[in-house]
């Protein structure tokens, strides 16, 4: 069971998503909120498994909530719904701490296995976003990243770790990381599990972040080739 917060300012979009969790039996809402100021507040109360979160609310945003919410260091992951209006935000909330995001208009089962991998501890990130959010990391991140000397969390990473970096870095999945290495999934799980391990990163979102911060990625870099 799978505990879920839904934080949004329209009343008629809440109900819509707890009539949607509320049809299937692996999720549960543990409450609503209104506004950021309220999420921060049943976050801490209620300590659910994911914050089902909008960005523009009257207030306190999206945004701030949650940064509150990551930093208070509770088990709550936050899943942040926005539009394609809205995506100059996903930088932002990416930096803040949201372990995913997913369209509004997402079908119903794209967003229950959102929660479900959100709440699993891995990361989710709408295809129709991924292009604009490597536009917004590249505009934002210096071309070689923070300069200055190598951060000691690399020096950490074996070289196959660090291709493993890279290779997040790109947005590619498990599968396609085991092709292009030829390695078995299973394998490249236990690199992907180190990776982040060593450079502090709770997710793969936090992993990719880490990798165009240190000049290692660039948007440019495509799809994976079979070797």
């Amino acid at each position: 069971m799978t505990t879920v917060l839904i934080v949004d300012d329209q009343p008629l979009q809440r109900y819509g998503f707890r009539m949607l969790l509320d049809s299937v039996p692996e999720t549960d809402v543990v409450g609503e909120a209104a506004h950021g100021t309220e999420a921060v507040r049943k976050a801490a109360e209620l300590r659910p498994d994911v914050v089902l979160m909008d960005v523009r609310m009257p207030g306190m945003d999206g945004i701030e909530a949650t940064r509150r919410i990551v930093a208070a260091g509770d088990r709550s992951r936050v899943l942040v719904l926005t539009t394609f209006d809205l995506d100059e935000y996903v930088y932002a909330a990416l930096r803040a701490g949201a372990s995913g995001f997913l369209l509004k208009d997402a079908r119903p089962e794209e967003l229950l296995a959102g929660i479900r991998a959100v709440a699993g501890g891995d990361a989710v990130i709408a295809p129709a976003l991924t292009r604009r959010l490597l536009h917004e990391f590249a505009r934002l991140v210096p071309p070689g990243g923070q300069g200055g000397a190598e951060d000691p969390r690399l020096n950490a990473l074996t070289d196959r770790e660090r291709e493993i970096l890279v290779a997040i870095g790109k947005g590619w999945s498990n599968g396609e990381i085991a092709t292009h290495f030829v390695l078995s999934e299973s394998t490249v799980k236990t690199h992907v599990g180190r990776v982040l391990f060593k450079i502090g990163a709770r997710d793969r979102v936090q992993a990719v972040i880490f990798a165009y911060d240190h000049g290692l990625t660039r948007p440019q870099a495509g799809r994976p080739r079979r070797p």
